[in-house]
């Protein structure tokens, strides 16, 4: 198929730039340039800032069961083009096809939920303390305009979670998707822009990361900021969206223990968590990748873990055989190994994969390594990719110790029969979401997001509304 240069949507007009920049876009999967996006420039995001305060004024006094009734149809043309936008999100982000499908079409679910619950936003009335004929309100309004930075790992995914919410509670949105896989975030916005979202509401811009953001955060136009990302960059974004008291929500960087007690199914953990370690080539900001596993099983775990690993098909997505595509662009394959290198050094032992394969294409080897110290950067830098470290634990203890020794604190998961070892580890695990006996459940009428440096607020159920509603106390005596 060919894969369509993509551009700007501004004020419902999708456009080139100003001064007619545009960036190269990549296939993963050979290197070889496909495409290309519009790179926007200040006047770009200007406009784009204007129509977002127009669109707000539109959209914030619509009722919501008209905004449900655009989201609804949004979400039906989502998966009428499910198979021609999987198939452009494979060409520029290089995962299975089976799992951009799966992608859109969790997206559609997301867009329906949120249009039903932007129907649920309730105020309250409060008794007066004293005086009966005061009326004592809570109301709840939109936030106002957001800028919403999104990342290339899950194009859809990741911006749609922030559009339905936002356009449910009533604001308009300026997002920033990511240049490396343009095309498919575009065909969402598309999707909203088809079904009569009005003229503003949602805009699409693409350039400098840098740029953008130093623009579009300090702007008195834009009231909330919503970055997905690094920790490292997202602290910035924070801090610049403080200097200038705009809310913020976070979603940041993981490193996700994975602890398997001696009482566990341990057929069961295997089977959930081979495929989730190297789903979309661990790029995966819940991605399990610090295994924890009792000693008394560790090393058959290890082994078996490995011989999974090992026999994985790598290979184009657009394959129909292919269970793993190529890491999304080079400086992911330069980061791997460097991490796999130095844990070697650090005396880790090498189960399976460490290398690159191949001489075209972005591939690595699923990888397992054992036995990895502490001191390994590995050990404690998220390596979004295909590898899987383990470490042993005698006491429980020692395994919760090590799940919280990091700052990140996204996601987890355990393994255990054991109601009592399942009270302890809900209680003492420091994390935003924690599975036990099961693989990752992030349906989106469940909170998801992260505590200490992998962020605050939430991506999904109530809690995500209400980072996009001001709450205000009104206040009426009769005359």
């Amino acid at each position: 198929m060919t894969y369509p240069n993509t551009q700007l949507f501004i004020d419902d007009q999708w456009t080139d730039a100003a001064d007619g920049r545009t960036i190269d876009v990549t296939n993963p999967a050979d290197g070889q340039v496909i495409g290309a996006v519009a790179h926007a420039g200040i006047a770009d995001l200007d406009r784009a800032l204007d129509a977002a305060a127009r669109g707000f004024e539109v959209w914030r006094d619509t009722p919501p069961a008209k905004r449900a009734k655009v989201m609804r149809a949004a979400a039906g043309l989502l998966r009428e083009r499910a198979g021609e936008i999987a198939r452009v999100m494979t060409l520029e982000q290089g995962k299975p096809l089976r799992e951009a499908n799966g992608e859109i079409l969790a997206a559609a679910d997301v867009i329906e939920w949120f249009a039903d619950e932007g129907l649920r936003v309730y105020g309250r009335l409060v008794h007066h303390r004293g005086d009966p004929s005061v009326r004592q309100m809570v109301v709840k309004d939109p936030v106002g305009p957001v800028a919403a930075f999104t990342p290339w790992n899950f194009p859809v995914n990741q911006v749609v979670r922030k559009v339905s919410a936002g356009l449910a509670a009533g604001c308009s949105l300026v997002v920033k998707a990511p240049e490396e896989t343009p095309a498919s975030p575009a065909a969402l916005i598309r999707a909203f822009a088809d079904a009569g979202l009005p003229a503003g509401v949602l805009g699409l811009v693409y350039g400098d990361p840098a740029e953008i953001s130093g623009h579009l955060i300090p702007h008195p136009v834009i009231r909330k900021v919503t970055f997905t990302g690094s920790t490292a960059v997202g602290k910035q974004l924070a801090a610049l969206a403080g200097r200038h008291m705009k809310r913020c929500s976070m979603e940041l960087g993981g490193h996700a223990p994975v602890i398997v007690c001696d009482d566990a199914d341990v057929e069961l953990a295997l089977k959930i968590m081979g495929p989730m370690t190297f789903r979309n080539a661990g790029q995966v900001c819940i991605s399990p990748t610090r295994f924890v596993v009792q000693n008394g099983l560790k090393d058959d775990f290890a082994q078996e873990l490995a011989r999974f690993a090992k026999g994985m098909t790598v290979g184009d997505g657009l394959d129909d055989a292919t269970e793993m595509g190529p890491l999304a662009n080079e400086r992911r394959v330069a980061a791997l190994t460097e991490l796999y290198d130095d844990a070697l050094a650090h005396g880790a032992e090498s189960l399976a994969g460490g290398h690159r394969l191949g001489d075209a294409g972005n591939f690595w080897a699923p990888t397992v390594l054992d036995d990895v110290p502490a001191e390994a950067r590995i050990a404690n830098e998220e390596p979004f990719g295909p590898i899987a470290t383990i470490r042993g634990f005698d006491r429980l203890e020692d395994a919760i110790a090590e799940a919280n020794r990091l700052d990140y604190g996204l996601a987890a998961y355990a393994f255990t029969r054991s109601l009592a070892n399942a009270d302890l580890l809900t209680r003492r695990v420091e994390t935003g979401m924690l599975w036990i006996n099961m693989p990752p459940a992030t349906s989106p009428e469940m909170p998801f997001g992260g505590v200490k440096d992998s962020g605050h607020g939430s991506e999904g159920g109530p809690e995500a509304m209400e980072a996009y509603l001001n709450t205000r106390a009104v206040s009426v005596k009769n005359a």
